[in-house]
């Protein structure tokens, strides 16, 4: 389903946020687009409390992303697979 697919897996043996992180998926520019992100965690908790410490924990994030519907004004439908040297 992706024209751009992102997984990354963290781990740690200790973390301490000293604050509550604030964080956002954007994905700017021209064009229609399916997006999904998200993460699975293992001993970290989807909302942390500031100053306390995990142990051992792991994040597993995800972030997929595609073009959908017509392509935009100066670029020909294969552009993108001659780019990747198909046809």
């Amino acid at each position: 389903m992706q024209d751009i697919a992102f997984h990354s897996t963290v781990r740690c043996e200790r973390l301490r946020f000293l604050e509550a992180p604030r964080t956002a998926v954007r994905f700017p520019g021209a064009g229609e687009r399916e997006s999904t992100s998200g993460s699975d965690r293992v001993r970290l908790p989807e909302k942390v409390v500031p100053g306390r410490e995990y142990r051992d924990a792991t994040v597993v994030y995800h972030l997929e992303t595609r073009l959908i519907g017509e392509p935009e004004d100066g670029r020909d439908d294969g552009a993108a697979s001659h780019d990747r040297g198909t046809s």
